[in-house]
């Protein structure tokens, strides 16, 4: 009897940078095109890109997401100060404890509050440090790590779906539409989007977690779960005696406070309430900025700051304050890589014109179709699907696509309020598995969930919330229009 080869998969960074040569093939197929440069309003032409743009495109991948990238290092010294307590080890522990036989109800409650990060602020990267824990914490209650990945992922990405008054996706979309938008008819349908995301994805994770708890099986295989708990450690065990100490309590406080506080500082209340935002504003103290301009610098020092604050409360040996931020720095460079990488396709697109090109040739094709307004809104949501896939950053699409397609579809009498979120919907989507989003690579791969294993089990509820996103914005365009 032969023995069986053992398939071996692509890594996460061999799927980028396939991804990256793609792209960069795509630029010479496009070469010559010509589109309208947004910030010079002057024609340009697609280039084909070099052999120095490909090798030089990881290194401004990295120039390009340096603000994530050292928020993310900042998360990661922050996280690893916290774990060096105890405190969220034990606390986890108490509150599994304390769900038995209910423990299904954590994954709706975690999935809604990611879902608030969502659609407030665009919760992503911000998410990273959270795959571990939340897979370690599933295990811990029986379940596997997937169920933890997708609670952060779904959370979080149905709220980017139904985008409220997230500043890097509606926002973006609404500034750059250029024509009269009324912001009650954009929330109104956001809020649709995101809560019926929510119930779908929680009811799917939830189903597929009730299983593994029975024992009918997980998609893992039982090698990648030895792996985890090798990992995981003693996070992934519960110890029936355990309980949290008043000093653990105080950790767990400042932990809390510190993601209310970033939520605060995200959420664009200027737009929103300007009494609110001129209140707000004696916190720009702290980073130069007050509640409402953050940005990732000023998460970046905030979480560094808790995170001090967190190991002088926490840890009885303060000398090893020090040593937990250089870990917590280290746990994050493979993470951070992927994050470069992913954007390194970005950053080809840019240098050679081809994404801009992409979405006006895409966008004006559509738009001169003459299509009836629910035809539109149908073929425009499935054209951003595409788009997305290239600009996967919310902003980026939306700069590059709503001056184009809101004067139009404005111009026709339809709801200009029901393109801008068939833009945010459709780029929602594709960011809850495209490989050139870094922090669901980096997140996966901390979770020790390979990237194949998330698209063979989300396949079906992704086509699922794509269909049911396409039905409800193809209605708003025929009722609004």
């Amino acid at each position: 009897m032969g023995n069986k080869k053992k398939r071996r998969s692509l890594s996460t960074f061999a799927i980028l940078i396939v991804v990256l040569l793609l792209v960069s093939a795509a630029t010479w197929l496009a070469s010559g095109q010509t589109y309208t440069d947004a910030e010079t309003g002057e024609q340009a032409v697609v280039t084909g890109a070099s052999l120095s743009d490909i090798l030089m495109a990881p290194i401004g991948g990295w120039h390009d997401a340096g603000d994530v990238i050292g928020f993310v290092f900042c998360l990661g010294a922050f996280l690893s100060i916290l774990n060096a307590t105890g405190a969220l080890e034990t606390g986890i522990h108490v509150l599994v404890k304390k769900l038995h036989g209910k423990e299904l109800a954590l994954v709706w409650i975690l999935m809604f509050l990611f879902s608030v990060g969502g659609t407030t602020y665009g919760m992503g990267e911000e998410t990273v440090g959270f795959y571990i824990l939340l897979a370690a914490t599933m295990m811990a209650a029986g379940f596997d790590p997937l169920v933890g990945a997708a609670t952060v992922l779904l959370g979080a990405g149905s709220g980017v779906l139904g985008s409220t008054i997230n500043p890097f996706a509606t926002g973006a979309a609404v500034a750059a539409a250029g024509v009269d938008v009324n912001m009650g008819v954009v929330y109104v349908e956001a809020i649709i989007l995101w809560l019926a995301t929510y119930f779908i994805s929680a009811l799917f994770v939830t189903r597929y977690a009730k299983k593994v708890k029975e024992g009918k099986g997980s998609i893992l295989t039982a090698d990648q779960l030895d792996e985890c708990k090798k990992a995981y450690g003693a996070s992934s065990e519960i110890d029936a005696n355990v309980k949290l100490t008043g000093r653990q309590k105080g950790v767990l406080v400042i932990f809390g406070l510190s993601f209310v506080v970033m939520i605060l500082g995200f959420i664009p209340w200027g737009s929103l309430n300007e009494g609110i935002y001129n209140t707000l504003s004696f916190s720009h103290w702290l980073t130069g900025n007050g509640f409402g301009d953050w940005w990732f610098d000023d998460a970046a020092t905030w979480f560094l700051l808790m995170g001090l604050l967190i190991g002088l409360i926490g840890l009885e040996d303060k000398s090893r304050l020090m040593p937990c931020i250089v870990a917590g720095f280290a746990d994050m460079i493979s993470v951070n890589l992927v994050i470069a990488l992913a954007r390194a396709t970005t950053v080809i697109m840019s240098t050679t014109g081809l994404g801009t090109w992409l979405v006006e040739a895409s966008v004006t094709a559509l738009s001169a179709s003459g299509l009836p307004a629910p035809a539109f809104g149908a073929l425009d949501y499935l054209l951003h699907i595409g788009l997305s896939f290239l600009v996967p950053s919310s902003s980026g699409l939306a700069s590059l696509s709503a001056p184009i397609v809101s004067p139009i579809v404005a111009g026709m009498g339809w709801s200009v309020e029901t393109s801008i979120m068939i833009n945010v919907a459709a780029n929602g989507l594709v960011n809850l598995f495209t490989p050139t989003c870094g922090f669901i690579m980096g997140g996966l791969a901390l979770a020790r969930v390979p990237y194949e294993t998330w698209l063979k089990w989300a396949g079906k509820l992704l086509a699922i919330i794509a269909v049911v996103a396409g039905v409800v914005l193809t209605v708003a365009m025929l009722v609004l229009s």
